[in-house]
């Protein structure tokens, strides 16, 4: 009989332990609240280039959802360049 091994999320099944899955959680979380506002204020990867004081091709990587080509600390700073601020809670696992 084949066993299964099943993940609480798709973070938990590409990761090999769980704190590099909480980091990726949390660098999704926030590429999709950046994008959320890119999106919202209708730019162009040229303008949100600007705004997030990074390069076209960066934000053009950010939409794509290329997670690997962005740190933590890198999408704190693009976050903070709009002007926004970046909560983090803690929660039993």
């Amino acid at each position: 009989m084949i066993e299964i091994e099943t993940f609480n999320s798709v973070w938990d099944a590409i990761s090999d332990t769980p704190e590099e899955a909480a980091n990726l959680r949390t660098r999704a979380d926030l590429m999709q609240q950046i994008t959320a506002i890119i999106k919202a204020n209708g730019w162009k990867q040229n303008e949100a280039a600007a705004h997030c004081g990074v390069t076209q091709p960066r934000i053009n990587d950010l939409l794509r959802g290329r997670i690997s080509r962005f740190s933590l600390d890198a999408l704190v700073n693009i976050a903070t360049a709009l002007g926004q601020r970046v909560h983090v809670e803690l929660e039993p696992a």
